[in-house]
């Protein structure tokens, strides 16, 4: 059996930032998710050609959420805190990312939530 290895970006909906913020706050989750990964994980992740989903949720709180399970489930994730130099306040919490890990174990956790379009 081939395991599927995926990275998972989810980014709050409900803060209204621009498109280029909401860019930037995914690349701050994924890198921040990618250097808390097993070294041999990212590697393969690598190989396979990085497999991403971006995600949206709809408040601070389910994001919080989110974060904690994929700590419980020993996940890499990183939550993004902004530091305000823009649009937002310093220390909102904008973004989470989890992975690269099996694809099985991040769908456990985000498989409901829908993509960011």
């Amino acid at each position: 059996m081939v395991l599927v290895l995926k990275q998972a970006i989810l980014i709050r909906d409900d803060l209204r930032m621009s498109v280029g913020k909401k860019c930037v706050q995914c690349c701050h989750a994924s890198l921040g998710a990618y250097k808390k990964a097993d070294e041999k994980v990212r590697k393969e992740w690598e190989n396979e050609g990085e497999k991403k989903v971006v995600l949206k949720v709809s408040s601070r709180q389910e994001l919080l959420n989110l974060y904690k399970k994929a700590r419980e489930e020993k996940l890499p994730c990183f939550l993004v805190k902004d530091a305000g130099l823009t649009e937002l306040k310093p220390g909102t919490i904008t973004a989470l990312g989890i992975g690269p890990e099996t694809e099985e174990k991040i769908d456990r956790i985000t498989g409901n939530i829908p993509l960011l379009k």
